[in-house]
């Protein structure tokens, strides 16, 4: 494996316009600019790994700074060494005696930790010549472990159970692999329910998704209870009672706000509520769950759970039924991980987090491992998918019958092109340029 000492890594500050088309609006997040923080890492033996986290505009530059403020701890590395002992590097990033101040573990700090691991995972996929997800699946559980941090998780799940579990699924993993390469990994879209939307537009998107073969639906809410009663009853009758529909209020509500507000939508019987309250009110989201299981509706969160211990609590608190991992909100793969094996022994499913910017080319490598090498199951399990900005990656997901086809290119799907990044580099990007000189 040995491609030499890390020498260079370069980021950028991309965002994409996506705020005039109001694509991304939600009850909080009104008018995104979908973004990221584009890290390229180089060896003198010129392997290249390519890592993003994501955002959606102002502040971006932040998490630019913070990424090259860690960059010092990675200059010099190998990739031998990293991978050797990944857990150990990992907690080099997390715990720098000064830097973890500003975080630890969250924040501005983690999308930054995430942003250069997320580099050094593909960029050992492609050292391996393997797409991210096959380079997980073949590693022995052993070698897996080692790239986990267990500290903060014991009391909840220890090494020797994470290997467990890992051992047990190895029975009829080969079988599994051949599946998801054939049928791939059930997906569900949000392309078609943005808050922005008009009902026309949304009307329009829902019938084209049901032409398309797509049977799951997620619908954001919050705003406005009457006009989220008329939002859901149009597109539950263009479902129809069969098909899966989900809610998403965005964190915009109180405990007892979001039981009233869900509890009148329950007509429409979505699976789950997701981000009903606060991100970080585990207690908050328990009582929810509690109030909601008799209506047979389900909570959901996770996109910004900051990391592995925020995970460990919801489930322990039984405070989720569903697991929604991102791949740049946590530190990478390694925590990401974590949180999987987690959600295995707790028995809950993962349905990942995607969409904005490349969310949808990483995380879908995830859901891939975890089907085949953890889980073993389907049951209630899917991965978000959102049909913006594909076209400015290498790599781009590939979706088939609604399904998520396995990547074969090497690496984790990251690298962008080029003159993608040229041109919405913020500000002085052609097509900011643009825009900025009107205002």
């Amino acid at each position: 494996m040995t491609k030499g000492k890390i020498t260079k890594l370069s980021v950028s500050d991309v965002r994409f316009p996506t705020s005039l088309e109001q694509h991304g609006s939600d009850a909080m997040h009104t008018d995104p600019d979908y973004s990221v923080v584009y890290v390229v890492i180089e060896t003198d033996g010129g392997l290249k790994g390519y890592g993003i986290t994501f955002t959606i505009g102002r502040g971006t530059e932040i998490v630019v700074c913070a990424v090259e403020a860690l960059s010092a701890l990675v200059i010099g590395k190998s990739l031998e060494d990293i991978v050797s002992d990944f857990r150990s590097f990992y907690r080099l990033l997390t715990s720098d005696g000064q830097m973890r101040w500003i975080g630890p573990e969250k924040g501005v700090i983690q999308l930054a930790t995430a942003a250069i691991l997320n580099a050094i995972w593909d960029m050992w996929a492609r050292a391996e010549g393997k797409p991210l997800w096959k380079l997980l699946v073949d590693m022995e559980p052993r070698q897996l472990i080692r790239c986990i941090d267990f500290r903060y998780l014991s009391d909840a799940l220890t090494e020797q159970e994470a290997l467990e579990i890992l051992e047990k699924a190895k029975e009829g993993k080969q079988q599994r692999e051949e599946q998801m390469l054939k049928e791939g990994y059930p997906a569900y879209t949000t392309s078609c329910a943005w808050l922005g939307y008009s009902d026309e537009q949304l009307t329009e998107l829902c019938s084209a998704a049901l032409a398309e073969g797509w049977t799951k639906f997620k619908v954001k809410v919050g705003a406005d209870l009457q006009d989220d009663i008329r939002r859901c009853s149009l597109i539950r009758k263009m479902i129809g009672p069969e098909k899966t529909l989900m809610i998403d209020a965005n964190q915009r509500w109180d405990v007892a706000e979001a039981i009233t507000w869900v509890t009148k939508l329950a007509e429409f019987r979505p699976l789950w509520i997701e981000e009903p309250t606060c991100p970080d009110d585990i207690l908050g989201h328990a009582a929810i769950s509690k109030a909601l299981a008799p209506l047979g509706i389900g909570v959901a969160t996770g996109e910004q759970c900051h990391n592995r211990v925020m995970f460990k609590q919801f489930l322990q608190a039984s405070a989720l039924q569903f697991v929604q991992i991102d791949s740049c909100r946590v530190g990478s793969v390694n925590e990401n991980l974590a949180t999987i094996l987690m959600a295995a022994k707790f028995k809950v499913p993962v349905c990942p987090h995607a969409g904005g910017v490349g969310l949808c080319e990483l995380v879908h490598h995830l859901s891939i491992f975890d089907y085949i090498s953890v889980s073993a199951s389907l049951d209630n399990r899917m991965c978000e998918y959102v049909d913006h900005l594909h076209e400015h990656f290498k790599s781009p997901t590939l979706i088939r019958n609604a399904h998520y086809m396995p990547p074969k290119d090497p690496g984790y799907s990251t690298e962008m092109f080029e003159e993608s990044v040229k041109k919405h580099q913020f500000p002085d990007g052609e097509v900011w340029k643009s825009i900025l000189e009107k205002k």
